[in-house]
């Protein structure tokens, strides 16, 4: 119960600093007011804030900078793209719950932000698009591997949106399922599939069909949770 008690303290100064923060209207690159002035403000000693501010840093919402100060981070989703991943990769060693929950996740966000992604597209940008399909299908008749490709193609899709979370949370998906390749391997006939499969995805973005690129989108994400699913089970 004590360690408790102290965890759920040092979590409450936890978010005490950043109600303080936000409050004061500080921004990404302000300074924080100092250690003695943190304490005295927040009624606590000094090696207690310390190490309050240790997990904020490590959360992305402080940095400290040794021999300069404390500051409100920048903008950095480091920390959520490394804990979303590593949860995602452990689970596949057991079920494949975290692994397939995220599949859940970046099938919802891409069927239905494709729509508004294929507005904002010009002629340049799907020829770009285009071009990774064809390195996508060079690389199937190879018999090599596609994750990093097949990363490459879903976010050129999205880079219109310019939305900096859903480009850190495509990174952590691809991220899993590179693993998935790596340790399940791709037999050729699939990877062809695979590359088919992208190929009329982009067929259906340059045609502006919306409701065809989302239903091919969602498509796309079955294959990748029947391969979860297989993986998990051997």
């Amino acid at each position: 119960m004590p360690r408790f008690s102290a965890q759920a303290r040092l979590a409450a100064l936890q978010n005490d600093i950043m109600e303080l923060i936000l409050d004061s209207k500080l921004e990404a690159g302000s300074p924080l007011p100092t250690e003695a002035e943190l304490c005295s403000a927040l009624g606590v000693g000094r090696n207690t804030l310390r190490e309050s501010l240790k997990v904020l840093q490590a959360l992305g919402v402080v940095e400290i900078r040794h021999g300069y100060g404390m500051f409100v981070a920048p903008t950095n989703f480091d920390a959520l793209t490394a804990g979303l991943s590593f949860r995602g990769r452990l689970s596949l060693r057991q079920q494949g719950k975290e692994a397939l929950e995220l599949v859940d996740v970046r099938q919802t966000l891409e069927s239905g932000l494709i729509g508004q992604a294929m507005s904002l597209m010009t002629p340049a940008h799907l020829a770009r698009i285009e071009e990774t399909v064809r390195e996508m299908e060079s690389l199937a008749d190879q018999g090599q591997a596609l994750a990093a490709v097949d990363s490459e193609f879903h976010r050129q899709l999205f880079e219109p949106l310019d939305n900096e979370l859903l480009t850190h949370l495509l990174s952590v998906f691809w991220d899993v399922y590179s693993r998935i390749h790596a340790e399940a391997g791709m037999k050729a006939g699939s990877l062809h599939a695979t590359a088919q499969m992208h190929r009329e995805i982009f067929e259906a973005v340059s045609a502006g069909d919306r409701t065809l690129a989302s239903e091919r989108i969602n498509n796309h994400f079955d294959g990748i949770r029947e391969a979860i699913h297989d993986m998990v089970s051997r």
